[in-house]
């Protein structure tokens, strides 16, 4: 399992969403080379959880335990990916369309 976060998707943050756009794209390596040994790797992308890193930002967050409940929830469905927030859907739904279209605020 890992965990990307929207910012993989959105440009704006620098160095940041580069690493994190890279990590994404690893995760999506690493499961079509691990499918055939029975590897599950699921990519968990949510926008921010209420935690210590955050606690400074104004801006809405998911607690933690539901990020952990989607977690386990798409690992018992054997799903691929789990957005786990309403930021998160928006951001992979946006790749499609303009550049421009890729920021928090839409």
């Amino acid at each position: 399992m890992d965990i990307h976060l929207v910012l993989s998707w959105l440009p704006g943050h620098g160095a940041y969403s580069a690493s994190k756009a890279a990590f994404w794209s690893l995760t999506n390596s690493l499961r079509l080379e691990l499918a055939p040994a029975g590897t599950q790797v699921l990519g968990v992308h949510l926008g921010y959880a209420d935690t210590d890193m955050a606690k400074a930002l104004d801006v809405p967050k998911i607690a933690p335990a539901a990020v952990a409940s989607a977690v386990m929830e798409a690992l018992e469905n054997g799903e691929k990916e789990v957005l786990v927030d309403d930021v998160s859907r928006r951001g992979k739904a946006a790749l499609s369309g303009p550049v421009e279209a890729l920021t928090l605020g839409r």
